[in-house]
């Protein structure tokens, strides 16, 4: 698989939160800093403001809601991974659809979820083996920095 992630000037962990509600973003927001307050986390509400936030802070994990004002969840997951193979994609549905989830997972989505039965523990442990899979530390720093 290629790498196609530019050089990150950062070495921290980042975190791309996509999804047009609010509260949601929010409550995903302060229970991912309660847990790992070293990681940088990033928010958009749209498809075309999270491509742009994938340029400039280039996010090893994104939680990327299946509905979206401007695109759905399954063209923009294709679209990041066209470019930024190695990023972590978690699309969240509150439509948990076999035909969503097979299209997701086809799309190149690492992981499918419901975000009804999602719990803060299932993300906590996803967050803990997305940063331990890519050699950083407890503190989201790469180990070779």
């Amino acid at each position: 698989m290629l790498n196609n992630r530019k050089t990150r000037v950062n070495p921290l962990f980042t975190i791309l939160i996509i999804d047009d509600n609010s509260p949601f973003r929010y409550s995903l927001r302060k229970a991912l800093e309660g847990r790992f307050p070293f990681v940088s986390i990033e928010e958009a509400s749209q498809g075309a403001e999270a491509l742009k936030k994938i340029d400039n802070c280039l996010p090893h994990l994104i939680f990327l809601d299946i509905h979206l004002p401007d695109i759905n969840g399954i063209n923009l997951t294709r679209k990041i991974k066209t470019d930024y193979s190695d990023t972590c994609i978690v699309v969240f549905t509150a439509y948990d659809f076999p035909e969503y989830r097979q299209a997701a997972l086809e799309s190149g989505a690492d992981h499918f979820e419901d975000k009804d039965s999602w719990t803060g523990d299932k993300t906590f442990v996803l967050v803990e083996s997305v940063l331990s899979g890519l050699g950083f530390d407890w503190q989201g720093i790469t180990k070779n920095s």
